[in-house]
């Protein structure tokens, strides 16, 4: 997949939604399931542009377009998957999602929101920058089962660890789940409790998925 993964970034930098269109159902065509298009094809692309951002290759506002149609791209994926897939679930679990205060990139929750509704959850994404105060109060309302936080900038470790600490003591005890690009290096499980898990890939938070739905 890996020039796929190429031309999908040659497709987004130049914000051409319909090749990009056509590079990811060309994938689904091939049996290729959501997770493997998210995490193997699509999050390869972005971390790729991110790549060539950081050396200075491409400029912020290419960076931003490439961002931009990637999300056309994530919720256009999103409603064929629906369209083709449908669950029965009487009273399906609840995953709310949301990235902490001055956490801009919301493109992986997006994808994990995608990998939970997949399951049959019921999903409610509150996107970037979320303060703590309007996550514990949308929790206290809506009461998920899970709370997932997207974490991506090294120095907030410790404002993970206050909202894990916040979320994890709301009394309807949800499970808080934490993703990000960092995670793949850095282990950030001293900044929060046991009970609060890790995820560093979508492949593993998936098979936690499936055990959680049991």
């Amino acid at each position: 997949m890996t020039c796929t993964v190429y031309e999908l970034a040659d497709s987004l930098l130049k914000g051409n939604q319909d090749d990009a269109w056509n590079i990811v159902m060309n994938e689904v065509g091939h049996d290729i399931s959501r997770k493997e298009v998210l995490e193997n094809l699509i999050t390869k692309a972005m971390q790729y542009i991110g790549n060539l951002w950081e050396v200075d290759e491409i400029s912020v506002a290419d960076e931003h377009l490439a961002t931009s149609t990637c999300e056309y791209i994530l919720v256009r994926f999103d409603f064929h998957m629906k369209k083709n897939h449908r669950f029965n679930q009487v009273e399906p679990k609840k995953v709310m999602l949301l990235c902490l205060e001055k956490e801009q990139h919301d493109l992986g929750i997006k994808m994990v929101a995608q990998l939970f509704e997949e399951h049959g959850w019921n999903t409610k994404l509150l996107g970037s920058n979320l303060p703590l105060e309007e996550a514990v109060r949308s929790a206290e309302k809506w009461k998920p089962d899970v709370i997932g936080l997207s974490f991506s900038i090294w120095y907030h470790a410790e404002l993970l660890g206050t909202y894990s600490k916040a979320l994890e003591a709301l009394p309807h005890k949800p499970t808080v789940i934490v993703g990000g690009r960092l995670l793949e290096n850095y282990d950030f499980s001293p900044y929060v409790s046991s009970r609060t898990k890790l995820f560093p890939s979508l492949s593993e938070l998936q098979e936690w998925i499936k055990q959680y739905s049991i």
